[in-house]
């Protein structure tokens, strides 16, 4: 079964897997900041290093899903990789229809709040660089999201229904972040 995108429809609902960090995107801005902040790497930060932060493993999530496709329809996934959530979740969705996410529907991780503050990246810039938090977007009917999170949280993810589809009107972008 390929998973298309051509089944998603307005009313769909979102949801996103947690990162584990950056994910391996937006390292040139992060190393940017990191030397003209003068951080220090070795130093404490968010219980960890800033090193060890920003060098966090990209987060795998194959098997979750796998199992979540055992169980309910998934209408589309986008992996939220360069080009951040604005620019990876519309790449699923038809001409008609865009994605409206929330962005007060899960913490953004304090590796994005320090790069947004120090880097004085505006908050659209920081979602259209970044995952902020978010390393997989899926789509799937509403009827199947208190399913799909029981699944996700017992394969040890942390899971977050971040947005809705809806009919996307004339000059209005594929993606809006709220």
């Amino acid at each position: 079964e390929i998973i298309n995108g051509k089944t998603i429809q307005s009313g769909d609902a979102v949801i996103g897997l947690a990162s584990s960090g950056a994910h391996s995107n937006g390292y040139s801005l992060i190393r940017k900041i990191i030397s003209k902040e003068k951080a220090d790497f070795s130093g404490p930060f968010d219980g960890k290093t800033l090193k060890d932060i920003v060098m966090e493993p990209t987060k795998l999530y194959v098997k979750s899903i796998l199992k979540l496709k055992d169980t309910i329809q998934i209408k589309g996934m986008a992996h939220i990789t360069g080009g951040g959530i604005t620019e990876n979740i519309p790449r699923i969705l038809g001409e008609d229809l865009m994605a409206e996410i929330q962005s007060s529907s899960w913490p953004l991780p304090k590796l994005f709040q320090w790069l947004q503050e120090k880097g004085n990246i505006p908050k659209m810039e920081l979602y259209r660089t970044f995952n902020c938090g978010i390393g997989m977007a899926i789509v799937i009917d509403q009827k199947d999201v208190a399913k799909a999170k029981q699944i996700l949280k017992e394969s040890n993810e942390t899971v977050y229904e971040i947005g809705v589809i809806r009919q996307r009107e004339a000059n209005e972008h594929s993606t809006r972040v709220i």
